[in-house]
């Protein structure tokens, strides 16, 4: 069995989308042959959804770690509301983290988990540097690689994130 986690990026363009779902459906191929594919997401809009409808499309497994106890209601936005609960039910496992809070720390925990339950980490990242505040892609891919984790980043050419408004 693989056992493959997801960071990444939350705010890629329409346009970038298409793109990384072909990589990421590429990517886990060689891993699908079997059904012994374990896909662990935050299932968070972005990155970690498109992984999770690629591992689910693959024939894998999904386990979903939430960070927080309020994350479904404070963070989830309408516009992802129905994929996310649509991939909770998906998932063979829900692990609520037990923060209160959807925080940096919760976040943090959520990541370190991620990293616990895997043989390996999907990034989708444009590989710019952490922004400072922490819990973000970078620092996860940073750490992962700190720790000897095997990463494949995911980053097509074409690629972009939406610009901060």
């Amino acid at each position: 069995m693989t056992t493959i986690a997801v960071t990444g990026h939350m705010d890629l363009t329409e346009d970038t989308v298409p793109l990384v779902r072909a990589a990421l459906d590429d990517l886990l191929k060689p891993y699908a042959d079997g059904g012994d594919l374990v896909g662990v997401s935050c299932i968070a809009k972005g990155a970690d959804s498109l992984f999770s409808e690629a591992v689910l499309a693959a024939g894998g497994r999904l386990t979903v770690v939430v960070p927080s106890r309020d994350y479904r209601r404070t963070k989830v936005k309408p516009d992802h509301a129905a994929l996310f609960d649509r991939l909770a039910e998906a998932a063979d496992e829900v692990l609520v983290l037990p923060n209160d809070t959807a925080d940096r720390h919760a976040y943090e925990a959520a990541n370190a988990v991620l990293l616990q339950r895997a043989d390996r980490l999907v990034a989708v990242w444009d590989g710019k540097p952490p922004s400072g505040k922490g819990g973000g892609t970078a620092d996860t891919v940073l750490e992962a690689q700190a720790a000897g984790f095997p990463v494949d980043v995911v980053w097509p050419t074409g690629a972009a994130r939406r610009s901060a408004e």
